[in-house]
């Protein structure tokens, strides 16, 4: 996967990476779910609307939550499953996620 510079295109990577990563392994077959695009959808959407704009803090770390409930609820089960698996799995996208976690603002 190709990494950006831009913070908005990075958390989008994650986030896709993280739902694939949830969908295989939670036994939903060798292509993305309908409840797993519909989910990767939802996030791409709400990535897209962040009015922090490129200086966005990551999502789990904003003052804002502009996630819908049950949809909040469904990408954090996605992260507890995907996180441990990211190093794994994608080691790069983690590394640059663990690294972008330590340096960009929380949302102040």
């Amino acid at each position: 996967m190709e990494m950006s510079s831009r913070p908005r295109e990075r958390e989008r990577t994650v986030v896709a990476t993280m739902i694939r990563v949830y969908c295989r392994g939670s036994g939903h077959g060798g292509r993305l779910c309908d409840d797993c695009t519909e989910l990767l959808n939802y996030a791409r959407a709400r990535i897209e609307a962040c009015p922090f704009a490129d200086s966005k803090p990551f999502c789990s770390q904003c003052e804002i939550h502009c996630y819908e409930k049950d949809m909040r609820e469904r990408i954090r089960r996605v992260m507890r499953f995907s996180g441990p698996r990211m190093l794994l799995y994608h080691p790069l996208v983690a590394l640059r996620h663990l690294a972008d976690q330590l340096i960009r603002p929380r949302g102040e």
